[in-house]
């Protein structure tokens, strides 16, 4: 008989917010044996990430759009149950990128790796010690060169990458942090986590004015996941050799590309030495077991609090990822797919 398992794949491309018309439950085969190199693990936990949503519709972005039938992408905590890979061996536990699936198959390249300990919850290995987290941590340390004395100003800093990027700024130094953010509860967390200072962005009628209020001496690194019109407002802000880090676009994921804002403020890169980089954390692959370390010692000493959101069963994943853009909660989105082992 042939092996199955359950996933969800796009139904259709996404046209604005993904509705749940936009995914599909279905199952599919699975090899009765494994080529050469391949790995399969049984899925524990899954993320529901926002960066997906560039990828359920055409237009530019980092990675290829998927086509109607295509598993949606995700990160995973599985435990292998087979392998045709001399690096990996049933029972070990791994982080993968392989999707909303009740099983992965790893066709032997790609991104995965070994979980090396259980000193954290194993979920923090697709969140503050994923994908999410490393971003963060090279965001800061790679691609802005934070260094004691910045000051650093962080958007939808309630979101996964937001809190962490807020927590590892000021263990690196920063004078100030300050977080935009929506809601009372996110303001009170980040405070909490240690933001200096938190702007509800919906609260606001003059975002700049707030921003300038929030930091009267200007900001040195912005560390944006919104997009362009967050960005154009704070261009004006930024001092002399302010770096402008682009992490995400969660405002424009659900628009048209040709409608998305654009950047009108561009003088400043010219009058305050501004510069402004993008970054996919894979291009520090290498790096991070080191990182990963260093940031799982900041958990454990408390110096970095993680915040997640849970949800029970595969079948929730296409809630929890539109929740991402219209639901209240917030923290890491985490979907348990399957029962962690002993």
């Amino acid at each position: 008989m042939a092996r199955s398992t359950r996933r969800i794949v796009l139904a259709a491309p996404a046209r604005g917010l993904p509705t749940a018309e936009t995914f599909r439950l279905e199952s599919a085969d699975l090899p009765d044996t494994l080529a050469p190199g391949q790995v399969l693990t049984r899925t524990i936990y899954c993320s529901a990430d926002p960066g997906t949503r560039a990828r359920l519709s055409d237009g530019p972005s980092y990675a290829p759009p998927l086509r109607a039938g295509d598993t949606i992408d995700g990160f995973c905590v599985g435990e292998v149950i087979e392998s045709a890979n001399e690096k990996f061996a049933p029972g070990e536990v791994v982080a993968l990128g392989g999707g909303w699936a009740e099983h992965v198959l790893f066709p032997g390249r790609g991104y995965i790796q070994k979980i090396p300990h259980r000193r954290v919850p194993l979920s923090y290995w697709i969140g503050v010690l994923g994908v999410p987290g490393m971003t963060a941590w090279f965001g800061l340390k790679r691609v802005a060169a934070i260094k004691p004395g910045d000051r650093v100003l962080v958007t939808s800093a309630a979101g996964p990458v937001g809190a962490t990027a807020g927590q590892i700024a000021k263990a690196s130094g920063a004078t100030r942090v300050v977080g935009v953010a929506s809601g009372a509860d996110k303001a009170a967390w980040l405070r909490e986590a240690g933001f200096d200072d938190v702007v509800d962005y919906k609260a606001v009628s003059d975002l700049g004015a707030a921003l300038r209020a929030a930091s009267p001496d200007g900001h040195d690194i912005l560390f944006d996941n919104v997009g362009n019109a967050m960005i154009d407002a704070v261009l004006p802000l930024m001092r002399m050799g302010g770096r402008v880090v682009v992490s995400g676009q969660t405002a424009d994921y659900n628009t048209p590309y040709d409608q998305a804002p654009a950047l009108h403020n561009t003088r400043y890169f010219i009058a305050s030495r501004l510069r402004m980089e993008g970054l996919v954390v894979f291009d520090d692959l290498r790096a991070f077991p080191a990182a990963q370390e260093e940031l799982c010692g900041m958990i454990e000493a408390g110096a970095v609090k993680v915040r997640e959101h849970k949800y029970q069963g595969l079948k929730v994943a296409p809630g929890a990822f539109i929740d991402l853009f219209q639901g209240s909660a917030f923290g890491r989105r985490i979907i348990q797919v399957g029962e962690e082992p002993r």
